[in-house]
């Protein structure tokens, strides 16, 4: 078992689009997760923190676009997406916050 701290930094937020609003019809939910967490310590977080039952966990990792910034070229920062799965009857309601 992982101190609560440390799964509070794995999970840094919701992510509320489109898409994961259709996602969430189907029993998934999609957060925001730190780039080095894996899909047991992401389950883990999900499970004690919400105290729900976790199906899946699939990951995504979206590369940063290139943008200019005052002439000068930059990169924004990757982002690691986990679509999590619950099991039957459990649901996280993210418009409530942690």
């Amino acid at each position: 078992m992982t101190d609560k701290t440390v799964l509070y930094d794995v999970i840094r937020k919701p992510v509320i689009t489109e898409k994961a609003t259709m996602a969430s019809e189907t029993g998934t939910v999609v957060f925001e997760v730190a780039q080095g967490a894996n899909k047991p310590l992401i389950r883990e977080a999900v499970e004690t923190l919400f105290n729900v039952r976790v199906k899946a966990v699939n990951t995504t990792v979206i590369k940063g676009k290139t943008r200019r910034f005052r002439g000068k070229p930059g990169t924004r920062k990757d982002i690691k997406k986990a679509y999590v799965t619950l099991e039957e009857g459990n649901m996280i309601d993210v418009t409530t916050g942690l």
